[in-house]
């Protein structure tokens, strides 16, 4: 991705390059510096004018280096965390992208917290790779390598001194990489436990007050944030006692260029001038050696994050347009589905719902029902595809659902949920969320269809009203009006209701069935609803017990067939009618 910023990249690596040639130069002129300064205080036979002349031009060379090498520095610092900061938005949408993408069946067992860890800590770490890995790795090797050529062409024994701690460094960094490595996937695996300890509480905060739960919640919470700090601590020793052992090997490097160095002075084989030379050259390689820490940990880091970050980005969805898929086009809407069999596992044999085959078309309505777990709400899923089915075929108007494009698919299906989200916008945002330039005339009518109308009409701001988050400033009623609203507006050919008014009083959905009436006789319509007071008007009821169709027929059929749905029937009805007299 780095190689891909032609201009940024390169730029970042010529600056790093020649700003670790200049940083080098300064302790040659240094170096010329001690030995003119040594020159006039010791009487040199040159004119002194001459020295001064000579040790002025010495220090305005290490000036105009330090100038230069300062400017260079800033030049490769500044792309590389600009290049840093654009590969992390790049990934930032690729990965919000493929998330958009990945399948029901994928966010069904993986949790948004450790999703979230991965879009923001995981980026972080693989941002930071460019700056303090990449190009502090370029400067340590130009520094030891451009280094190692001019200083020891000058004095093989000294150059060899300087640079006896690298072999001892670069040991040390490869245990500290693997060591650090390893602590930061088990650092950042328990990071996305925090955050979904906390994305969960702050999710459920009003089922933690009513349950007077703090304590628990509080304690859960200190349990995950001790073994994360256990690990952070863990760690940080890791780091800095491997820098500390690298800077110590450094240091007795230096110790022995100074005191082998000084023998040679002694003997007359070098100049005060030139040890001075070794001795700054030795300085110059003790930031990067410190910095070693840094850009080790750094690699081990984006190397943890990068794999984290990259499961999901090399992900393959398991729902996927096949390639040429062409639009759905619609004639009479006629819904099939031809023995039908699914399984969330995918295994064959555990289906969770098996040969199923039903057919509704324009103008009809399809109710089903049955007790929890019969599969209900698995058909509304499979509808608009949001999982493949297993085993036979869901055709609309003869086109099978996984020939035709995802988008127009589900432009033509609206599914109304049984668990209803809102956005933290206004009102008319979130009637408007499929088709976010319709006008106020729709989403009017959109919401006079589910009876939610008057009740915005009344709030101080109307329409320009905001929901709080997850909609929690609406009832569960209103909420389920409004997602209501929401498919309304769109107009789809097919229509599935996925016990859309369980949190509806029965005049109310009395209404909102009346107001949807006219529009739902041009369209196919499924209503799912453990009430059947939602569904008895349909042209056809389906009872479902254990992923298969026990039941079929019209509601006086039913009735008369005395079966399960009789018996649904008179356990509804009756409580409902001893209720009334009660």
């Amino acid at each position: 991705m780095a190689l891909g910023y032609r201009l940024r990249f390169p730029l970042a690596v010529v600056a790093v390059i020649i700003a670790g040639i200049l940083q080098l130069f300064i302790p040659r002129f240094l170096g010329d510096a001690v030995d003119n300064a040594t020159g006039l205080l010791g009487g040199s036979e040159a004119a002194p004018e001459a020295v001064k002349a000579a040790l002025l031009t010495a220090a305005l060379l290490v000036l105009g280096t330090s100038i230069l090498r300062g400017l260079f520095t800033l030049l490769f610092n500044y792309q590389g965390e600009a290049i840093g900061q654009s590969i992390a938005y790049q990934l930032r949408l690729a990965y919000f992208d493929k998330l958009q993408r990945l399948s029901f069946s994928y966010h069904d067992k993986v949790h948004s917290g450790d999703l979230m860890t991965r879009g923001m800590l995981d980026i972080e770490g693989v941002r930071r790779f460019i700056e303090h890995g990449v190009i502090r790795v370029i400067q340590l090797v130009v520094l030891i390598g451009v280094g190692a050529y001019l200083y020891m062409g000058s004095d093989m024994v000294l150059g060899l001194l300087c640079l006896s701690f690298v072999p001892f460094a670069i040991w040390r960094a490869g245990v500290f990489r693997l060591k650090l490595r390893a602590l930061w996937r088990v650092l950042q695996e328990r990071l996305s436990i925090l955050t979904r300890v906390m994305e969960e509480n702050l999710g459920g905060i009003r089922v933690v007050r009513a349950f007077s739960g703090q304590a628990y919640e509080m304690d859960k919470f200190d349990e995950s944030s001790h073994r994360t700090l256990e690990i952070a601590m863990q760690r940080v020793a890791v780091r800095y006692s491997n820098t500390s052992v690298m800077t110590y090997s450094y240091f007795i490097a230096m110790g022995l260029v100074l005191w082998v160095g000084g023998l040679r002075v002694i003997d007359g084989l070098i100049t005060v001038g030139e040890l001075t030379q070794f001795l700054a050259f030795m300085t110059v390689l003790q930031m990067p050696i410190r910095q070693t820490g840094m850009v080790i940990n750094g690699i081990a880091r984006a190397s943890v994050s990068g794999r984290r970050l990259f499961e999901i980005l090399d992900m393959e969805p398991a729902v996927m347009e096949k390639p040429g898929a062409g639009e759905l086009k619609i004639g009479d809407a006629v819904l099939e589905f031809r023995d039908v069999g699914f399984s969330y596992g995918g295994f064959p044999g555990e289906h969770t719902v098996s040969d199923l085959s039903f057919k509704v078309g324009k103008g009809e309505t399809l109710g089903i029902v049955g007790p929890p777990g019969s599969g209900k709400s698995t058909i509304a899923h499979l509808i608009p595809r949001f999982y493949d089915v297993t085993s036979g075929q869901i055709t609309i108007d003869g086109q099978d659902i996984r020939e035709v494009t995802l988008d127009s698919l589900r432009t033509h299906v609206g599914l109304v949920q049984q668990d209803t989200f809102l956005f933290t916008t206004e009102i008319s945002n979130n009637v408007a969320y499929g088709e976010p330039w319709a006008d106020n005339a729709r989403i009017v009518r959109a919401t006079e269809s589910s009876q939610l109308h008057d009740y915005i009409a009344g709030l101080p701001k109307d329409y320009d009203t905001m929901v709080g988050e997850r909609g929690v400033s609406l009832s569960g009623g209103q909420r389920q009006r409004l997602s209501i609203a929401r498919s309304v507006l769109l107009s789809p050919s097919i229509m599935v209701f996925d016990d859309s008014t369980a949190a509806v009083d029965a005049a109310t959905e009395m209404r909102i069935r009346e107001a949807l009436r006219d529009l739902t006789q041009n369209r196919a319509t499924i209503i799912i609803s453990h009430r059947l007071s939602s569904l008895m008007h349909a042209d056809q009821i389906i009872f479902l017990d254990g992923g298969r169709i026990v039941e079929r027929g019209g509601h006086q059929e039913l009735l008369q067939a005395g079966g399960r749905y009789k018996a649904l029937y008179d356990l509804q009805i009756g409580a409902a009618k001893e209720g009334a007299g009660a």
